[in-house]
């Protein structure tokens, strides 16, 4: 076992003192080590309770013949981070969760792991970590949040609660409804309800076969969500105390290029959060997996799209997907559009993706729909590209409510928090392309997400006839003509900094077009005439984050040469 490095031995008398502190027993040193990493944190809804979920989870591991160790990450709500510069520690929270699993993991050679992720960045944050610790690893996570409701039974969420907002600014909504979505839209604990990036995130670890079925929507606080916390424990263990096993399932034998190609395979039909392709190019640079985002367009084309979730279709949550057959029920449904659409793979149960599957079902055609009747014959995701983002750029398909060719004059903001008080003022109008720049990886630093603006454009009622680019990224609650990602960004000088109010964009989803109508000698002037903006920061953490992050179009992920 790789903990015999810190346990057997003569000369880990001192080692085994240590642990014996802790209250291990004899009979513990001849037991698997397994490492609990909890992200338990009280100011995130989905993960308030995740204390509760460890003592079940090393309960059944005791009860199964290993020994856990409990540690914990840090986390970042976003929602409650949003629209403030509190945003701008969100991504860069991500890789401080990586290098604390790998910390922890390889500093006390843990022989194996189950990681209790639950909401956006802590859940990429554990895999990449885990991806680099290489142990046989299952992720279970909290589970997502029940629907809220309005007293005439609408159903609502948190999505809801931002768009509320901007159709109070607008005065569409009374200060009576508006309170009434603020105490309903969030009813208990877990991932907010609709097919955010936390959903999403969790989703797609079915699909890379590293979580167990019903990862991804059976709602937390519940008995079945307990029953899916002891079946991960039981099976870490039974992989832990086999030798054999333990070498089978070491992480990277399952998270490989197959499962990255599934994951965004399964995103595509289910019309997940745009980060999702921020955060699975990372995994697969921790992953070894050569894979690059205009690959992303090659797979949409042989994906139907099935499923509209929250924010995309309003009526549909986690919990209904569940009921109707879960995620498998989708990806047994996407394999009848060919035989290549998912690639069979090895998972972390011991059966191969396609084995799993294979008896799954769809329980109601209304939720999940047949590749007969998709809402897109692509997937709910596309890469553009063009002059403007010669790197690419992400929209999320599967939220647009207007036309999917799109051209309208730049109406250019240097932030997030001047493109808000832009709008408020009116300053948006119909057939416009609101910019908003210096929000990347490097420019923001950070690259936060921005809900407001997009929420506030489809609060007034803009949503259909207003586009929005952006170098920054998005909440996975946004809809609309929202294209993120832009690359490269304007704090390295890409073109989304050298355009000017008025500048005419062009947007063509289909054609994966993004660009801006301006001559080659135009954008060689403007060239030879930019200084980007840089921000004057007082943090030590965003300045090291700034200095070492890459560009979205490579994951923003760190550099680790200068």
């Amino acid at each position: 076992m790789r903990s015999d490095e810190v346990k057997k031995g003569h000369q880990r008398t001192p080692h085994r003192s240590l642990f014996r502190a802790t209250g291990l027993k004899d009979e513990d040193f001849e037991k698997p080590f397994i490492g609990v990493a909890n992200s338990f944190i009280e100011i995130i809804p989905g993960h308030f309770f995740l204390n509760k979920v460890a003592e079940i989870i090393k309960d059944e591991i005791r009860a199964n013949g290993c020994v856990p160790f409990e540690f914990n990450t840090i986390g970042v709500d976003d929602g409650i981070a949003m629209g403030h510069d509190g945003m701008l520690y969100s991504l860069p929270s991500r890789e401080l969760i990586a290098s604390s699993i790998e910390t922890v993991m390889n500093a006390h050679k843990l022989d194996a792991m189950i990681a209790i992720p639950n909401c956006d960045k802590i859940v990429p944050g554990m895999i990449m970590g885990a991806l680099r610790v290489n142990v046989p690893t299952i992720f279970v996570s909290g589970g997502p949040m029940a629907k809220g409701h309005k007293k005439d039974g609408t159903p609502i969420d948190l999505a809801t609660a931002f768009e509320a907002v901007g159709k109070h600014e607008a005065g569409n909504m009374s200060d009576e409804e508006l309170l009434e979505i603020e105490c309903n839209a969030c009813p208990s604990g877990g991932s907010c309800a609709g097919m955010f990036t936390a959903n999403s995130m969790n989703t797609l670890m079915e699909a890379m076969g590293i979580a167990l079925p019903g990862n991804g929507t059976i709602l937390a606080q519940t008995i079945e969500r307990e029953a899916l916390y002891r079946r991960a424990a039981k099976r870490i263990c039974e992989i832990a105390l086999d030798q054999t096993a333990s070498e089978k399932f070491k992480l990277k034998n399952i998270l490989n290029e197959n499962a990255v190609r599934n994951a965004f395979a399964v995103d595509m039909a289910m019309g997940g959060s745009s980060n999702t392709v921020l955060h699975m190019l990372a995994i697969a640079n921790e992953a070894d997996v050569n894979f690059e985002l205009k690959d992303i367009n090659e797979i949409s084309k042989n994906v139907s799209h099935i499923a509209k979730i929250s924010p995309s279709l309003s009526t549909v949550h986690m919990e209904d997907i569940n009921s109707a057959g879960g995620v498998n029920a989708v990806m047994k449904e996407m394999t009848k559009r060919g035989p290549n659409v998912l690639i069979d793979n090895l998972t972390i149960s011991g059966e191969t993706l396609l084995e799993k599957i294979a008896d799954a079902q769809i329980k109601d055609k209304n939720i999940i729909r047949t590749i007969d009747n998709p809402y897109s014959q692509v997937g709910g995701l596309a890469i553009l590209y063009g002059n403007l983002a010669e790197q690419g750029a992400v929209i999320k398909t599967a939220g647009l409510t207007g036309a999917r060719v799109f051209t309208g004059k730049a109406v250019c903001y240097d932030g997030q928090a001047e493109a808000v008080a832009g709008i408020l003022l009116g300053e948006v109008k119909a057939g416009d392309v609101v910019v908003i720049r210096y929000e990347g990886p490097k420019g923001g630093p950070g690259m936060q997400e921005m809900l407001t603006p997009t929420s506030l454009i489809m609060g007034m009622g803009l949503g259909s006839s207003v586009a929005l680019i952006t170098d920054g990224r998005f909440s996975g609650a946004t809809r609309g003509a929202s294209i993120g990602h832009v690359s490269p960004e304007a704090a390295e000088g890409g073109m989304i900094g050298l355009l000017k109010n008025g500048d005419e964009i062009h947007i063509d989803v289909d054609k994966y077009i993004l660009s801006v109508d301006l001559n080659d000698d135009e954008i060689i002037r403007r060239k030879a005439e930019f200084m980007p903006v840089k921000k004057i920061l007082k943090s030590r953490w965003l300045s090291q984050y700034r200095a070492l992050v890459t560009n979205a179009s490579q994951g923003a992920v760190l550099r680790t040469d200068l």
